[in-house]
């Protein structure tokens, strides 16, 4: 993949809603999608444009999702991409099944979007570590690892080390709240004693840089828990 590419994810799923959800969520969590509504024609795709990972529906026409992942297994191709299934089977057994034909992940519907990007990001960089670690991208926010930087919009966000660190680890982990004292050991380490009211110190800092412009505030707070990076933010 080239250098500032974002991964690309084949969406296989026959549901238009949820395709439509799905391609517009990842592609807001910077991560580029191609979709297929049957087994046949995801493995033309897959073999065609090689996806970074595909994100695998198990009830499928014309092939079912679990053919789909032992083909997809067998071909030299595409025999090492990531496939993290998605269904409505629950039990044991299924998910037993899953992974035994060779998926990495397996996600139950309903999911959390928030959850199910999270999930992506993690399985990419475990098979993949590169295309985890030069740039990080969530909404409009683009985090360049390599060269320090970061941007909103195509505007240049100016942070401290501390709030460069601490909207790193929110972008590493969209959607999920984070509390003071978690923050404290990622960002400071568990080896400094800092006030867990220091993180709330941060936090203003790291919100007024990011919304210099009225942009929407992507930093949630949850009252008595802490805070995370979500889509939709109240303000304050």
């Amino acid at each position: 993949m080239n250098a500032g590419q974002e991964p690309l994810v084949l969406i296989v799923e026959d549901e238009p809603d949820q395709v439509t959800m799905l391609t517009y969520n990842l592609d807001r969590a910077g991560l580029r999608t191609i979709t297929a509504d049957n087994g046949e024609e995801a493995l033309l795709l897959a073999s065609e444009q090689v996806p970074h990972l595909v994100l695998l529906d198990l009830m499928l026409p014309l092939l079912p999702g679990l053919e789909v992942c032992r083909q997809l297994r067998r071909s030299p191709k595409t025999r090492d991409i990531p496939i993290i299934m998605l269904t409505a089977k629950g039990e044991e057994t299924d998910r037993v099944r899953g992974l035994d034909h060779g998926a990495d992940d397996y996600i139950v519907k309903p999911y959390s979007l928030n959850e199910v990007i999270a999930r992506i990001r993690a399985v990419l960089r475990r098979a993949r570590p590169g295309l985890a670690e030069e740039t990080l991208r969530f909404d409009e926010i683009v985090m360049d690892l390599a060269g320090h930087r970061v941007r909103r919009n195509n505007r240049d966000i100016h942070l401290g080390p501390t709030e460069f660190r601490l909207l790193r680890y929110f972008m590493q982990h969209p959607g999920r709240v984070f509390s003071r004292e978690q923050l404290l050991d990622v960002v400071w380490g568990t080896d400094v004693y800092v006030e867990p009211r220091t993180v709330d110190v941060h936090i203003r800092r790291l919100r007024k840089a990011l919304n210099e412009q009225d942009e929407a505030d992507l930093i949630r707070t949850v009252r008595s828990a802490g805070y995370a990076l979500d889509f939709k933010a109240p303000a304050g």
